[in-house]
């Protein structure tokens, strides 16, 4: 029904900065709360940031609170998550997700999945 494809990723030295972008199909990618995540080998998925449908609310874990940043453009079916002042321990494949509920929330029913960009900030 949904379908998400994030590109963007890459090496990056400590303190750089990179921009990942996810573009979804459909004219209803406004219909959802879209989220960004992020999981590193060994380790268990964790949620970085999300944006309401209209783009009006963000919220964000705190290890990126400050650094990144989450926005959208609804005409163009995208979400974008800035990155800056990026450390070894933001190394991680990232995923874009779309949620099923109408408000924007860590906790959403995240559906939808992008297959994942790398990630690879060098010391």
């Amino acid at each position: 029904q949904v379908q998400l494809v994030e590109s963007g990723g890459g090496l990056v030295q400590a303190g750089g900065s990179l921009t990942l972008s996810c573009v979804g199909s459909g004219r209803t990618f406004s219909n959802y709360a879209m989220g960004w995540f992020r999981q590193a080998p060994g380790k268990e998925r964790e949620w970085v940031a999300v944006i309401s449908r209209s783009g009006g609310t963000v919220q964000y874990a705190d290890s990126v609170k400050g650094r990144f940043t989450i926005s959208r453009d609804n005409a163009k079916n995208t979400v974008a998550l800035q990155m800056k002042s990026l450390r070894p321990e933001d190394t991680a494949v990232y995923y874009c997700a779309a949620s099923v509920d109408t408000v924007a929330h860590r906790n959403g029913r995240y559906k939808y999945w992008g297959q994942g960009t790398q990630v690879t900030v060098s010391s």
